[in-house]
């Protein structure tokens, strides 16, 4: 791609990024604000990302795969329509208490199921 279309293609995507953001949520009152906010999506999104690609690794490897997929998905439901119709789907596969939300127990179970079965791994494989 030519240097000068380029730009002009990133210009145009940037500035496409900036009216969506200023059209929604909140009313941004300069374009800096607005790329700001783009930023922080941004990285919400890829970290989100992220955490729902562990999970899934996890399903298969040792570690609390569905809290993860359930971690992922809510940091991306902030700013994806899907994540969070996907989130509820996940949301009924966890144990939850009679008010529908994960005990301290629950969660304090998969962090140390989830961590001395990564241990164990580690120790298996370093031995």
């Amino acid at each position: 791609m030519q240097p000068a279309r380029k730009a002009s293609l990133e210009a145009r995507i940037a500035d496409a990024a900036i009216e969506a953001e200023r059209a929604t949520g909140e009313r941004e009152e300069t374009v800096s604000e607005a790329r700001a906010r783009v930023a922080v999506r941004l990285l919400r999104m890829g970290a989100g990302s992220a955490l729902l690609g562990v999970g899934v690794v996890m399903l298969v490897l040792p570690g609390p795969g569905w809290l993860m997929i359930a971690l992922g998905l809510g940091v991306l439901a902030r700013d994806v329509a899907w994540a969070e119709r996907a989130l509820e789907r996940v949301r009924r596969r966890l144990p939850t208490d009679g008010e529908g939300k994960l005990s301290h127990a629950t969660i304090a179970t998969m962090v140390v199921i989830a961590l001395a079965t990564t241990a164990g791994t580690l120790w298996w494989i370093t031995r």
